[in-house]
């Protein structure tokens, strides 16, 4: 998820009627589609919401609505919105910088929560009674929606605003892999102690957040979340619309756990490409080995893609099966294979894998099983603090 740019009006989302159905194995009833649920704790107050283009609710038709155009036409005083990582449409490059801007259909102010802060301050939230967060998250830990999650109820507690979390399905909840962040890495791809999947819905996290005293000072965030419906462990969730520009479907938000971590090198992971996240490659790669080839050029979400009008050797994983567990093996593969092994990490692989260890183990030659190993106590761990907060 990493130019100046502006916020794109409101419009573009308001009345938007998206034709994508949800696909899961049974119909679920996000928080935000249980507008009965919450109504009545938003009439008679002034709202502020941190919402982007997934911000959604199906209606009878199986068409989409932007939260936003909802609670308005019911009469809700919305006054400020709040916009994450790639902006409140979505558009943005992985780690663009997004200004904050004025929606000029509505006149309602867009203020940047990945521009000159993170953080939203007390100016930002003058005025409000209440917040609403509907932002689809897809359970990884260097997915920055979290860290935006966490700043917005830690400002919210520090100014006695209470925070209403719409919940919504993680499509990686069906496993929890990966090392676990240490402290002294820790950063806005990655704020808490849990591991790369964590198997959490954003609702569920956020009562983690609250619950484990992580916000400063230990402070508690006066929080209510709104439950999924009909929703459970073992459905396969789809999303309606692509959470952030270079996960375009289910098998990218699959493969993403186990494909970042070639962010932190010299390897390509798609960006560039109508792949993102179901391919790899490198100039540095062994042809012999890695037959599969691409040049990445410029597209959206990405302006400037890693090895940009180089042609790359690697694999194409879009028939990958469906994955129960972050898959080691191209990473050490690709390290084994490539140019130059001094070359291939750059410092930014320790903030996505939250330890230094990690690299250290892939240039001891560990292997998959080796490494996992050495995750397992720090899982069982997690697991435990897990249960304490979970929903479903």
């Amino acid at each position: 998820m990493f130019k100046n740019t502006v916020l794109f009006s409101l419009f573009f989302v308001f009345g938007c009627q998206a034709q994508t159905k949800h696909k899961t194995s049974n119909p679920v009833k996000t928080g935000a589609e249980q507008i009965e649920q919450y109504l009545n704790k938003l009439n008679g107050k002034t709202i502020g919401i941190v919402a982007n283009q997934t911000s959604i609710i199906e209606n009878k038709k199986g068409n989409y609505r932007h939260l936003v155009d909802s609670l308005l036409a019911s009469g809700v005083s919305v006054k400020k919105v709040f916009a994450p990582e790639h902006g409140f449409r979505g558009k943005a490059d992985a780690g663009e910088r997004v200004e904050d801007d004025t929606d000029k259909r509505t006149g309602l102010p867009i203020i940047s929560l990945y521009g000159t802060h993170k953080k939203p301050t007390a100016e930002d939230l003058e005025g409000l009674d209440l917040m609403v967060f509907d932002i689809q998250d897809v359970g990884v830990r260097f997915y920055t929606y979290i860290s935006t999650l966490h700043y917005v109820m830690e400002a919210c507690a520090e100014q006695h605003i209470p925070v209403l979390v719409l919940d919504r399905p993680n499509p990686n909840r069906h496993y929890i892999d990966g090392p676990i962040l240490e402290e002294k890495h820790k950063s806005f791809i990655g704020m808490h102690p849990v591991p790369v999947v964590y198997g959490m819905t954003i609702g569920e996290y956020a009562r983690m957040i609250n619950g484990e005293k992580w916000l400063d000072n230990g402070i508690a965030c006066d929080l209510e979340v709104i439950s999924l419906k009909d929703y459970n462990d073992a459905m396969r969730y789809e999303l309606p619309v692509k959470p952030s520009p270079n996960l375009p479907n289910a098998t990218s938000i699959n493969l993403y756990p186990s494909l970042c971590f070639f962010e932190g090198t010299n390897v390509n992971a798609g960006r560039g490409t109508d792949d993102q996240f179901q391919v790899f490659g490198s100039p540095y790669l062994d042809s012999k080995v890695f037959e599969y080839h691409y040049t990445p050029q410029p597209n959206e979400g990405s302006t400037y893609p890693k090895n940009q009008d180089q042609l790359c050797f690697g694999k194409d994983l879009r028939q990958h099966k469906y994955l129960n567990e972050i898959h080691l093996d191209w990473l050490l593969e690709a390290y084994a294979h490539t140019e130059d092994k001094g070359t291939f990490f750059i410092p930014f692989f320790t903030k996505l894998a939250g330890t230094q260890q990690l690299q250290e183990q892939i240039e001891d030659v560990m292997t998959s099983n080796e490494i996992k190993a050495t995750w397992k106590a720090g899982l069982d761990k997690f697991k435990r603090i897990r249960s304490k907060y979970t929903l479903y």
